[in-house]
């Protein structure tokens, strides 16, 4: 093995440097941040509850619930995986977090895939047909769709395909207490994950089209595709192993930067079709003011984007060798 490749460049010091930076800022956001919600925990639970404290027991409770780790002790506990428990659920917040993880990576990572391949292969064939009908009719539509907020579209497919024809559930990710063979479990994950993830989906699938078609435009102008057509080679060939491929890396750079995006969007299609994930389970820590959950669902999506950024700095220089990483 070379020496040099695993040496430190200054490049490489200085981006391990910024990205730990930024790590421990977010670290001391989350810690911070929460804490300056109105209200509290003990207002939110007996505010409308039929319960009535004493002013003593009153300035106990808050006093128990209100009084914050110092920001040492909070980093021990992160190291050790202890985000402590839930003032509402009585829980371990790591268990209510690893119950709600699963369930936002699958609705995720599945909307990210679909709507990138999606968008990428109608903007290859969309840009090879420029000034077509088909290309004027993809760019009108896509255009009108990027318009429209997910949150407006989850709307209108909660109510024409949940509670107007019933086609889909309104809430939930499967049908409690159901005990079924594994494929039924799997196709009623599928039907109670089909009205979020086509949310996402429509979402995010326009941005992606007018992307790669507009880096398609500018590769299919460029000399070596006038001499791949000169020798005689398949159009689809033309068109993916070479066109295709040079418009990657634009797209590569938006699957990274709208994955970070798509965490926080997805929280808010999350709340809207009742989805158990990590938005749901923000929103109600939100509501109960439950501190806990709050700044480890914010920590933990913090870092996600952070980690994406850095997958794609070092992806980077695989798509494309004439980046230079080491000068």
């Amino acid at each position: 093995m070379n020496a040099n490749s695993i040496h430190f460049t200054p490049r490489r010091l200085g981006l391990i440097i910024t990205f730990s930076l930024a790590a421990l800022a977010m670290i001391y956001l989350s810690y911070s941040l929460p804490r300056l919600l109105p209200g509290d925990f003990v207002t939110a639970m007996y505010a409308s509850s039929p319960v009535t404290l004493s002013a003593e027991q009153e300035a106990e409770l808050r006093a128990f619930y209100t009084q914050p780790p110092d920001f040492y002790n909070y980093l021990v506990k992160l190291v050790k995986f202890d985000w402590g428990y839930s003032y509402a659920f009585l829980t371990p917040v790591s268990a209510l977090f690893l119950e709600a993880l699963p369930w936002t990576l699958l609705l995720l990572g599945t909307a990210h895939i679909i709507s990138i391949s999606i968008g990428f292969i109608a903007g290859v064939e969309a840009s090879w047909r420029q000034d077509s009908r088909i290309e004027k009719g993809f760019v009108g539509g896509m255009t009108l769709l990027e318009g429209i907020p997910e949150i407006s579209t989850g709307v209108i497919l909660l109510v024409i395909f949940a509670l107007n024809l019933q086609w889909f559930p309104a809430a939930g990710a499967e049908t409690a207490y159901a005990k079924v063979s594994f494929w039924a479990w799997v196709a009623d994950v599928c039907h109670h994950l089909a009205l979020p993830l086509a949310t996402l989906v429509l979402a995010y699938i326009p941005g992606n089209f007018l992307l790669a078609r507009n880096s398609m435009i500018m590769v299919i102008k460029a000399p070596f595709i006038t001499t791949a057509r000169a020798k005689g080679l398949p159009s689809r060939r033309i068109r993916y192993a070479h066109a295709a491929r040079n418009a990657l890396l634009p797209l590569v750079t938006r699957f990274g930067l709208r994955l970070a995006f798509m965490i926080t969007g997805v929280l808010v299609v999350e709340r809207i079709h009742s989805y158990p994930g990590l938005g749901t389970l923000l929103f109600n820590a939100i509501q109960a003011r439950d501190l806990p959950v709050i700044q480890a669902v914010v920590l933990i999506s913090s870092l996600m984007v952070l980690a994406i950024i850095l997958a794609l700095e070092l992806v980077y220089r695989i798509i494309d060798p004439r980046i230079e990483y080491e000068r």
